[in-house]
């Protein structure tokens, strides 16, 4: 029988008890609950609800079974529905009447909902950690590879030259903005809502601001009925995962792109690829793929609490059992993606030479021709149509801008002079493009400074692991 089951005459069966069962899903809070525990036991002896004696014994038990369980010696009841039963179960087994006296003024609901935000911000802060290393590693690579000129573009066209290190801090900004993200979701989770019990409160006198500085939660949460009812922090920490899986498939998807033949940008590092079981000269970049292919994952972890979430009524509902499995999936594989990305970026080989052979094709100079016409009073709607008959020309002659003579621009319009080759060069290009943000060498190691300070700052800031008092 439950220890909920004094209502009722018979116990559920073998299958209901299956199916209405999170324990599988509650192990990963194990030690949350056990936390949790702990400071409402010592909340309800600094109150004089139960005995400092008692209170020392189930303090000392809980200890014990946290030790059991962090080295895999504890053993579940496969009859216990979830960790909270699991535990309350064994602490009365071990130590008798004083582990009976711990749910008291407590409903699993608060119970739970105390698990699921000390495992979000957990979750949180391990995801917020593993953001700043992945853009430091952006601004490694960019730093590495300085002045490595590569083809910029949109639509998937040749636009403009650009340096390959601009192209990597554009990432780096990406992964900024998760940061911020990931820490409105550990801010949204830092409540606490234990002391709410079902949905009402209780009438003993419990010291819920001792419990919220014991588990180190910024505030108590003033509506008892929306502590045990709220899962919104949990769709901020999906949603931050989705957005940041998002910027990871991008990335990736460009890493397959340099990767390939046709690209020639980069080359992948042995240990993140793999080969073919039939052709065996292939080097496949399945880990990017792989990356890219987990997004859906992600994203389908968000819709579904959304959904779980979208026509609950106050308060508690048995839909919120589904609201765990979840966040650990979008938070656990965000993790593992990001250390891949930082992985393949470290260890792969720029091919330099090949980036910027491909930025003198496609006319990627045609907007500096178009800005020369007008630097010398041509009206720019005149420029951009007087090379675009130009670039029509080379397309007729099999020609590129850069293989035009002298007497081939001044045809197009005689305000060409023979300075205009200076304007052809991929590097003196991107050099010239000096402005705050720009992809010009002074803009980009400005950029690179602001980077720099922006991830001390982050790393200064990052939430340290609160320990239980």
């Amino acid at each position: 029988m439950a220890l909920w089951g004094g209502r009722f005459e018979k116990g559920v069966d073998a299958f209901t008890q299956e199916f209405g069962a999170s324990l599988e899903d509650d192990k990963a809070m194990a030690q949350q609950d056990i936390r949790g525990s702990i400071a409402h036991a010592t909340m309800l002896a600094k109150q004089g609800i139960i005995s400092q004696e008692d209170c020392d014994a189930i303090v000392s038990g809980l200890k014990d079974i946290s030790e059991q369980i962090a080295d895999g010696t504890f053993e579940y009841d496969v009859n216990d529905e979830d960790i909270h039963m699991a535990v309350e179960k064994t602490l009365t087994n071990n130590i008798g009447k004083p582990g009976a006296r711990l749910h008291t003024g407590r409903s699993r609901n608060d119970q739970v909902a105390t698990d699921i935000r000390l495992y979000a911000k957990d979750l949180t802060r391990e995801l917020l950690e593993g953001n700043v290393e992945l853009r430091r590693t952006f601004i490694d690579v960019a730093e590495k590879n300085f002045g490595v000129v590569m083809p910029g573009y949109t639509h998937l066209q040749h636009a403009q030259p650009v340096l390959f290190s601009h192209h990597m801090l554009a990432y780096f900004w990406m992964f900024t903005r998760d940061y911020v993200r990931l820490t409105a979701a550990y801010e949204a989770a830092d409540a606490n809502p234990l002391g709410s019990a079902a949905l009402a409160g209780t009438t003993y006198p419990l010291d819920r601001a001792y419990t919220t500085e014991l588990l180190g939660f910024d505030h108590a949460i003033p509506n008892s009925m929306d502590a045990v009812s709220d899962r919104d922090y949990l769709l901020d920490l999906e949603y931050a995962c989705a957005v940041s899986m998002m910027h990871l498939s991008r990335l990736c998807e460009e890493i397959v792109l340099w990767s390939s033949t046709e690209f020639g940008f980069i080359t992948l590092s042995d240990s993140y690829s793999t080969g073919s079981s039939i052709m065996p000269q292939k080097k496949n970049p399945d880990f990017a793929e792989l990356t890219r292919g987990k997004t859906g994952r992600v994203y389908g972890d968000l819709m579904a609490l959304l959904t779980t979430m979208k026509s609950l009524p106050l308060a508690y509902n048995k839909d919120l059992q589904e609201c765990k499995e979840g966040p650990a999936d979008a938070a656990k594989t965000l993790l593992d993606c990001m250390a891949i990305a930082s992985g393949m970026l470290s260890t792969m080989t720029v091919n330099a030479d090949t980036m910027l052979d491909q930025a003198h094709k496609g006319f990627t100079a045609a907007t500096d021709v178009a800005d020369y016409l007008a630097k010398k009073g041509m009206p720019f709607r005149e420029a951009h149509e007087v090379v675009g008959k130009l670039v029509l020309y080379c397309e007729k002659h099999n020609k590129g801008l850069e293989d035009l003579t002298a007497d081939e621009f001044r045809s197009a319009s005689p305000l060409f002079e023979d300075d205009i080759a200076q304007d052809l060069d991929p590097e003196g290009i991107a050099r010239a493009r000096t402005t705050y943000g720009g992809t010009g060498h002074d803009a980009v190691r400005a950029q690179l400074k602001e980077a720099k300070a922006a991830l001390a700052a982050d790393e200064a800031a990052l939430p340290k692991a609160p320990e239980s008092k």
